[in-house]
């Protein structure tokens, strides 16, 4: 009962309706109260999993509606592979290159000296980092 409450309260500090599979996917993302990095992909098949019927066009349109909404961020890491986050503040990741595992980097080793000048009319709006790495021998 107490991972529900806190769904229905995350949902609603996003403004979102608490439907049957908001409900299902955002108790996979947060229910336990650990931090995740998912892809669409690997939340469907955890949907599945349980028993959950939840397409997979659901669950991606499911992510978009929670990052519109504040509650996760999309991390994008290769042309269309997306990855989304559910701590909200600026971090960098490592991305596994043999893998395919995304995770945190530890932000206070990371150092931005210097960003280019934006374009007139533009504000900064957030900086990504994603450090790809691979495993040596």
């Amino acid at each position: 009962m107490k991972a529900k409450n806190l769904c229905l309260d995350w949902l609603d500090r996003g403004g979102l309706r608490p439907t049957r599979q908001r409900l299902a996917l955002a108790w996979l993302l947060i229910g336990d109260g650990r931090d995740r990095h998912v892809s669409a992909e690997s939340l469907f098949a955890a949907s599945a999993s349980r028993g959950q019927k939840v397409s997979l066009a659901t669950v991606y349109n499911t992510l978009h509606a929670f990052c519109d909404a504040g509650l996760v961020q999309e991390v994008v890491v290769e042309g269309g592979k997306s990855y989304f986050d559910t701590r909200m503040d600026n971090h960098p990741h490592f991305f596994w290159e043999d893998t395919g595992e995304l995770m945190d980097a530890p932000a206070e080793q990371l150092e931005i000296k210097k960003l280019p000048r934006l374009p007139h009319g533009a504000s900064l709006s957030r900086v990504d980092v994603v450090i790809r790495v691979k495993r040596t021998l």
